[in-house]
């Protein structure tokens, strides 16, 4: 029989204890519950924000989910990657006496004058000031130490290319018909900062390709020199104002460029002088025969890799400890202009290799809004709304690419890789290909390479090809690649912004797409032997996945972030991370902090009162 009491009276003839009960198993019942959701909202959150997978309170999962499932050397890349970057941010500076101490400390000198205007800017333009993120600039700027100021202040204004700031304002001056916009994309960039610079001149490289190798006895002692000058003045020793350039302005404008002497020949062997004489590639001569095919080293295991993966990036660049790199990179078997010094005279440009003694700036590309190098306004779609596969467009750039030498070309090599029934056919024949080997099974051991399947992965999985396969001479009609290569359509860039996975490899110099890629929703894959004006603020395997230029990671990269739902993750983190970090210190506010404080550094060392210019305003009594 039914009991028709209502629940009220029904409860109220329970036994206390019977009712207690009742109430615990409810609570326990919505505390589960609660737990449940709260849980399911935490995956939500933490999987979705563009930001905050690492930031508030992502962190504790990350430290789970790569030190308790590591299983692949990435992984700890991966981490030791974001420990290496929340360390750094501890050093960063939120107000002026604090980004002075942290200068004097690491500089061993005061601040140029000027420094307070420079951070008053960056605090109210929301920059991310750690003292480290311009190492580059002291690097540059230390040689110069050692030269004359006035030479090296005569040297700049004269140069056939200058950005020139003369009371407050900023004019570029040269011929430039005929030629890529950079010296007005510099000019505008460095006229945002003109009101508050001294009188400075910035001359301009307009090659691709970097001009200066200084032979590495020749930059250690002008090296030497700027070390034993650091000095933390006294208050009263202490000049805050600069001296001007009105003596190098009194000899007018009619003053001839001054003009070094111009080397061609083997850039290898311009090359390796630079190099310490003890570094590997110090006495490895040039390749004589390009027309044999590429050589890639036996067991090559360099101490800036772990486990087959590149763990120190800068390292990764250096031609100095890597000598096969002149059979495989374009910059070493043919440039497409070579005009190179051995002197050091002052020269502002977008990249340089290691060896170099350019003066770094920015890329002009990356100050265009040309979409090809910006990405335009749209970076792609969320990462799950993304096509599984790598894309890649561009021409066969790199250097001048022959018969006789295009296998050792990196854009080829790349393509060629990337080329599914290629791989196939070396799989099943295990065979070569024109431009590399297959990585060795015993330390890229993974189920594709293992079984011969990367060749058919690859057929589905990539989509890369030349648009234009710039051969030489023009009138060959590119005979001697059309064996292995044709001509593809072009992809705009919103379309390739689509895919996951983005390669990123040198052309005659550095890649402008590079900074594009970083803010896209893609992941970048990176090879370059080219230094940058970014390099300090940016870290491996934390915004970026970075290769060796053999790019026999390749494969174990890919096959990592394809492999399993954990490798899909790693990708869209580091993608993520990448975009995010990218969108706070590659902005427009932040290449133009960063030639700033270049150019108020040039022009200390410019002056004949160097050594005791200096900002000291937050040393004084209040």
């Amino acid at each position: 029989m039914l009991d028709t009491r209502s629940p009220r009276d029904w409860l109220a003839s329970l036994p206390d204890s019977r009712i207690c009960s009742l109430r615990w198993q409810t609570i326990l019942r919505y505390a589960a519950i609660t737990f449940i959701v709260s849980i399911t909202l935490s995956g939500i959150f933490l999987f979705r924000r563009p930001e905050g997978f690492l930031r508030d309170g992502g962190s504790h999962y990350f430290e789970y989910f790569w030190n308790r499932t590591a299983n692949h050397p990435i992984d700890q890349l991966i981490s030791d990657a974001h420990t290496f970057h929340e360390n750094l941010l501890k050093q960063r500076s939120f107000d002026l006496p604090t980004a002075a101490a942290r200068y004097r400390e690491r500089r061993g000198r005061h601040p140029p004058p000027g420094f307070d205007a420079w951070f008053k800017y960056a605090t109210e333009h929301d920059a991310i000031i750690v003292e480290s993120f311009f190492d580059r600039i002291y690097a540059d700027i230390a040689p110069f130490w050692g030269l004359n100021p006035q030479t090296t202040a005569e040297r700049a204004a004269s140069w056939e290319h200058v950005v020139r700031v003369r009371n407050g304002v900023a004019n570029g001056t040269g011929n430039t018909e005929g030629k890529v916009p950079w010296l007005q994309l510099w000019t505008d960039l460095v006229s945002e900062a003109a009101p508050w610079l001294p009188d400075v001149d910035m001359p301009i490289n307009y090659m691709d390709e970097s001009r200066l190798i200084v032979p590495w006895e020749d930059v250690t002692s002008l090296v030497e020199k700027e070390r034993g000058s650091r000095s933390v003045k006294p208050l009263e020793e202490v000049v805050t104002k600069y001296s001007g350039l009105a003596r190098v302005d009194a000899k007018g404008d009619d003053v001839e460029p001054y003009r070094p002497e111009w080397l061609g020949g083997s850039y290898w062997n311009l090359t390796r002088v630079a190099c310490a004489p003890d570094s590997p590639s110090r006495n490895v001569a040039p390749i004589e025969n390009f027309e044999e095919l590429p050589v890639f080293p036996d067991n090559w295991d360099p101490e800036y890799s772990y486990k087959g993966y590149v763990r120190n990036f800068t390292a990764a660049m250096d031609p100095c400890v890597q000598p096969h790199i002149r059979g495989l990179h374009g910059t070493f078997a043919e440039p497409l202009t070579l005009s190179t010094s051995k002197e050091l005279i002052p020269l502002f440009g977008g990249c340089k290799l290691a060896v170099n003694n350019e003066i770094l700036i920015p890329g002009a590309m990356y100050l265009t809004d040309d979409p090809f190098y910006s990405g335009g306004d749209t970076h792609g779609p969320p990462w799950r709304q993304k096509i599984d596969g790598v894309v890649w467009r561009g021409v066969a750039s790199g250097g001048r690419n022959k018969k006789e030498n295009w296998s050792h070309f990196q854009r080829h090599r790349l393509i060629e890789m990337l080329n599914g029934t290629t791989v196939s056919g070396m799989e099943e024949n295990s065979s070569r290909a024109m431009t590399f080997e297959l990585p060795p099974l015993q330390k890229y051991d993974f189920p594709r390479r293992r079984e011969g399947t990367i060749g058919t992965w690859l057929e589905e999985f990539s989509n890369a090809g030349f648009v234009n396969l710039l051969c030489f001479p023009e009138d060959s009609n590119c005979t001697y690649v059309r064996p292995y290569f044709s001509e593809v359509e072009s992809i705009p860039m919103k379309e390739q912004y689509k895919y996951k996975f983005m390669p990123d490899v040198d052309g005659n110099s550095f890649s402008a797409r590079f900074r594009g890629f970083l803010l896209s929703t893609s992941l970048p894959l990176k090879a370059t032997i080219y230094a940058e004006w970014h390099d300090d603020r940016l870290v491996p395997w934390l915004h970026y996945a970075p290769m060796d230029n053999t790019f026999q990671d390749l494969y174990g990269i890919l096959d990592y972030f394809t492999r399993d739902r954990k490798g899909d993750r790693s990708a869209r983190f580091i993608a993520e991370e990448g975009r995010s970090w990218g969108a706070k210190v590659l902005r427009r506010e932040d290449m133009l902090l960063y030639v700033w404080r270049l150019l108020l550094e040039f022009a200390r060392v410019c002056d004949e009162k160097r050594d005791m210019l200096g900002y000291v305003d937050d040393l004084r009594p209040a």
